[in-house]
């Protein structure tokens, strides 16, 4: 992702939700205390990490009941977030464009589409089988159609995939990058199918084979100890590592915790954590854009645990998302339509292209757009503000800025432009967030996979 802008239905706190864990063993570093954290189910791939006999889940989360008018409203967010993956996934590929019309209108010539999205998308497939919103026999059809072509057809490099590729053949375009960022998205939404669906042997097989054959150490810069952010046939290895707490924390996960080309755990040592102090908000960030935060917490669920840093990482989110609504706050002063119900800048179309624009601090020529996808990601840290903020644009916006996928990928309520397209990782963040706000589900798909839990045993996470 970053390379891009470098070159529901649901129960909510009215603060952020704290998970309840059983208490700690005497065994705490080994990692046997990840397994009873999560439920006891069958966990494909998992013997090196078996749940111990007779392991209690945690126990629930205690939640306030979200207001019927916005529960309606998350519900037919979700539902039409949902909508962009089932309409738009390429029939013969299975993977999902990066983005299509805001209208619904079928896209015109050559369908582009995102591994990242694809990632958003094959978790999409999950929740919608849970919920009921499409048959669970289509939607394992679908996902077994996605990773059998992922798995033996698609281009790859050492197993990583290219950022940009052709929704048809999944050859590479636009001239992007073999991505690391956007391979370890993918992933999440292969080892969420793989619990998912870990009744089918043949899906599961091939969601391992996917992961397994991802070389991390290839992509990793040996110098710094901090992974590349992709690889060109013309250039190699690009100059950019991921050197700052970003939007990583997946990668980095999925790359200790491999069974098969595993990295040493100094890794997850090797980037910088700056403080960030904005308002009454005290956190650990890199980039201004705030999707950084939300992306690999989609599928890890950070809370209750600190790693060897001390650091709380969806605690940490929460606050990130307090500041920037602060942020956007103080400059409806220069642009007033922000306020405390009206917020989120983040990394999107603007009506002079792509920005990365975002804060705290002041990043980008900022001028009174608003990214919707901001407060759909915070769904799941922050919802006592995040669905004020869902409402307050569907209000604003009408129905211009929202449609048959939810809602496009930007706006500007000052002078009434509204992005044409919806970005696939918008639909997917705002659909994530709001299931892992409605009951976690994603997060209790993910973290049955033992690769990331080993992953967190070597970052030394603790409760």
């Amino acid at each position: 992702m970053l390379w891009a802008w470098i070159a529901l239905l649901g129960l909510a706190l009215p603060s952020a939700p704290a998970l309840a864990v059983p208490v700690a063993s005497a065994d705490e570093s080994s990692g046997a205390w990840l397994d009873k954290l999560f439920d006891g189910k069958p966990v494909a791939g998992s013997a090196d990490l078996a749940s111990a006999s007779g392991a209690q889940a945690p126990a629930p989360v205690r939640r306030a009941a979200v207001p019927q008018d916005d529960g309606v409203l998350l519900d037919d967010l979700s539902q039409r977030s949902f909508r962009y993956f089932w309409d738009t996934a390429d029939p013969k590929t299975g993977l999902f464009p990066d983005r299509a019309p805001a209208d619904c209108s079928r896209p015109k010539g050559q369908v582009v589409a995102s591994v990242a999205a694809s990632g958003f998308g094959l978790t999409g497939y999950c929740l919608a089988a849970e919920r009921g919103w499409v048959p669970r026999k289509e939607a394992l059809e679908r996902t077994r159609r996605a990773l059998r072509f992922l798995a033996k057809d698609s281009p790859q490099k050492n197993g990583w995939f290219y950022h940009f590729v052709d929704a048809a053949d999944g050859s590479r375009q636009w001239g992007s990058e073999v991505s690391s960022i956007d391979t370890a998205l993918l992933l999440g939404g292969v080892l969420t199918a793989r619990q998912y669906f870990a009744d089918d042997p043949e899906l599961a097989s091939l969601a391992s084979a996917i992961h397994d054959r991802v070389d991390f150490p290839w992509m990793l810069d040996k110098k710094s100890n901090q992974f590349s952010h992709g690889w060109t046939p013309e250039n190699g290895f690009l100059k950019y590592t991921w050197d700052t707490y970003s939007e990583e924390s997946l990668l980095l996960l999925l790359a200790m915790g491999s069974k098969t080309h595993p990295v040493d755990a100094s890794v997850w040592d090797a980037i910088a954590r700056p403080e960030v102090s904005y308002s009454s908000h005290d956190y650990v960030s890199g980039a201004a854009p705030p999707f950084i935060h939300q992306y690999s917490q989609a599928w890890v669920d950070f809370r209750g645990m600190k790693d060897r840093h001390g650091i709380d990482y969806f605690d940490n989110s929460v606050e990130a998302m307090r500041a920037h609504r602060q942020f956007c706050m103080d400059l409806s002063k220069e642009f007033p339509t922000y306020g405390p119900d009206l917020w989120g800048i983040s990394a999107s179309d603007s009506q002079h292209g792509y920005l990365a624009w975002g804060g705290p601090p002041r990043s980008g020529p900022i001028d009174g757009t608003v990214v919707p996808y901001v407060a759909g990601g915070a769904l799941m840290f922050t919802p006592d503000i995040a669905v004020p903020a869902l409402r307050a644009m569907r209000v604003k916006s009408a129905d211009a800025a929202y449609g048959c996928h939810g809602f496009a990928d930007a706006f500007n309520p000052g002078n009434g432009w509204v992005d044409k397209d919806v970005l696939g990782i918008d639909a997917g963040i705002t659909l994530l967030g709001a299931q892992n706000l409605r009951d976690g589900g994603v997060w209790k798909w993910f973290m049955r996979n033992s690769e990331i839990r080993a992953g967190l045993t070597k970052a030394g996470f603790q409760r």
